[in-house]
C-alpha cells in the first residue's frame, strides 16, 4: 500500500491542478474544474519556475492557488466542530489562520517535491443541490493505480470553493477533527493552539488510505 505521504501528495497535486483562479468564480463546479485543470498544469510545468532557486516563488503561487480553491474558515469550523462555537470571533480568526498554515506546511513541501509527476484525471459525477456540490474524480497514477477523490464544494458569496477532500472515502476535515478532539479531551484549547503554532509536523498526520 502506498505511504500516507505519497497518497496525500497525489491528493494535493490533483487539487492544485484543479484550483488556479477558476474555482473562485461562480459557475458549475465540474465545468470550473475542467476549465482550470490545463491552466494549472501549465503553471506547474513553467520552465521559469523550475529549480531550487525558484522554490520560494513556486510555494507562494501554490499558496495563492490554495487560497483561491479552499474555504479555509469553513474547513476550520468543521474541523473544530462543536468547540468552534465556544470561541470568540478573534479566536476563530486565529484558529482559521493556524489551520490553514498547518495544512499548508504539512503538505505543500511534499507537493512541491512531487510537482514533476504526471497523472491523468478521470471526471465522474457532479452532484449539485442548491449551494452544495460534490465532484467525483479519479486520479490515475504513473503506475496506473486509480485513486477516487471526491471534492465537496459550497457556494459562498457567489463563489464555489472546496471545503473538504475525500480520498477513497476518507475525509481530510474529519481526520483533523478527530485529532483536535483527542487533544481537547486530554488537555486544553490553549494546548491545541500551541501545538498548531509549532513549526514541526509531529502530532498531526494525514489520513491513511483504506486498505483493499
Amino acid at each position: 500500500m502506498p505511504s500516507v505521504v505519497r497518497t496525500w501528495t497525489i491528493v494535493l497535486l490533483s487539487v492544485v491542478w484543479l484550483s488556479s483562479m477558476g474555482l473562485a468564480i461562480a459557475g458549475e463546479p465540474m465545468d470550473l474544474i475542467r476549465q482550470t485543470s490545463d491552466q494549472t498544469i501549465k503553471i506547474l510545468d513553467d520552465p521559469q519556475l523550475q529549480g531550487p532557486e525558484k522554490q520560494a516563488e513556486r510555494m507562494e503561487r501554490l499558496r495563492k492557488m490554495a487560497d483561491e480553491a479552499f474555504d479555509w474558515q469553513e474547513m476550520a469550523r468543521r474541523a473544530l466542530a462543536t468547540h468552534w462555537r465556544e470561541r470568540t470571533p478573534q479566536q476563530q480568526r486565529e484558529f482559521t489562520g493556524l489551520f490553514k498554515d498547518l495544512v499548508e506546511r504539512t503538505y505543500l513541501n511534499r507537493l512541491d517535491s512531487a510537482a514533476g509527476e504526471r497523472q491523468d484525471i478521470v471526471y465522474g459525477d457532479e452532484q449539485t443541490q442548491g449551494s452544495q456540490s460534490v465532484v467525483k474524480t479519479k486520479v490515475i497514477t504513473k503506475r496506473k493505480t486509480q485513486v477516487p477523490i471526491d471534492y465537496r464544494l459550497h457556494k459562498a458569496d457567489g463563489r464555489w470553493k472546496i471545503y473538504d477532500v475525500l480520498i477513497e472515502g476518507v475525509s481530510l476535515v474529519n481526520n483533523y477533527r478527530s485529532q483536535f478532539n483527542d487533544i481537547l479531551s486530554r488537555s486544553s484549547y490553549d494546548e491545541l493552539i500551541q501545538k498548531m503554532k509549532s513549526r514541526g509536523e509531529e502530532g498531526f498526520a494525514g489520513p491513511e488510505r483504506k486498505t483493499r
